[in-house]
């Protein structure tokens, strides 16, 4: 996807230009629908056999199926006053407590699916509770019944763009598996002249101390005087990974932003501190991307909002 040219002002790079459509798939944009938004139901081929609990919780949004997976590891979790293992299974009418606090998890069932792009700024951090007292994202988002919001990936506190957060643990766990390979795309603004030597070393991979890694692809957008800004894909979450991958070369990141996560690219005209909720066909993109098919449709309301204006979605 091409994007626009730098303002003379800033010479900061666009993000993808949108109105009213935010996808990309296949290099082409979705056209926008009527809005609503995606209900998920209990699916097994067995109602009597049930359904492994760390599936049914993550679909939830109680966690990341990783995340539930550990509870269970961890004893946490118990069914009908078992410990449940990782083979568990949960039908109608079981009891199921975590950290001996009961879950009402066949609510769950009929859950609407529910995604937010939120326009990260540097200076938040992406967690719950934060002990220094930092801004956290969390607080900026609108509020929800019998399920959380989770966030698809993290941005360090100094980088800014594009956050999918979701109440589908399920969905969120397909996006940021590492099996997945689903893209992230940034946009990066570095002090000097870089040698194609370095661009080449960065496409080809290089040693850090958690393993080998690389950009995927590394494209110069522009540029004026020390300040260059770069487009880089990556197919991994690691932390830090694209200030690593060019402070490995003792190239200095002034900016970082994200841009695009698999299909979905930040609208333009999203600002920060601000979030828009996918509609009823961004979500069906987004399940048949992940390998997710939605078994129902249910009715309800996507908007562009700005949580400190006091226009919240809720």
């Amino acid at each position: 996807m091409k994007n626009k040219p730098p303002t003379s002002k800033t010479n900061s790079p666009k993000r993808p230009p949108t109105t009213k459509k935010t996808w990309v798939k296949n290099s082409a944009k979705a056209q926008p629908f009527e809005p609503a938004v995606a209900a998920r139901k209990i699916d097994t081929a067995d109602a009597g056999l049930g359904e492994r609990i760390q599936k049914v919780l993550a679909r939830g949004g109680i966690g990341s199926r990783r995340e539930i997976e550990r509870w269970i590891e961890e004893g946490r979790l118990k069914l009908n006053g078992a410990t449940v293992t990782l083979g568990t299974r949960i039908k109608a009418g079981d009891y199921l407590t975590i950290n001996d606090r009961v879950v009402n998890w066949d609510k769950f069932s009929v859950q609407p699916t529910r995604v937010l792009l939120y326009h990260k700024p540097t200076g938040e951090v992406v967690t719950r509770r934060d002990p220094e007292g930092r801004p956290v994202v969390f607080t900026q988002l609108p509020s929800l019944v019998a399920s959380r919001w989770i966030a698809v990936g993290r941005l360090d506190i100094n980088t800014s763009g594009l956050l999918l957060v979701t109440n589908n643990g399920e969905l969120a766990n397909k996006l940021m598996h590492p099996s997945t390979q689903v893209e992230r795309e940034y946009a990066v603004r570095v002090l000097g002249e870089i040698p194609d030597a370095i661009i080449e070393r960065l496409k080809q991979g290089v040693e850090l101390e958690d393993g080998l890694a690389k950009f995927d692809d590394i494209r110069f957008y522009a540029g004026e005087g020390a300040n260059k800004w770069y487009y880089v894909t990556v197919k991994e979450g690691r932390n830090r990974l694209v200030r690593r991958l060019w402070e490995s070369q003792n190239v200095v990141v002034s900016r970082l932003m994200r841009v695009r996560y698999g299909p979905v690219v930040l609208p333009e005209r999203l600002k920060a501190h601000s979030f828009y909720e996918l509609d009823s066909k961004e979500l069906e993109l987004l399940f048949e991307f992940s390998g997710i098919k939605p078994e129902a449709l249910a009715s309800g309301a996507q908007q562009t909002a700005k949580p400190d204006s006091g226009n919240r979605n809720k």
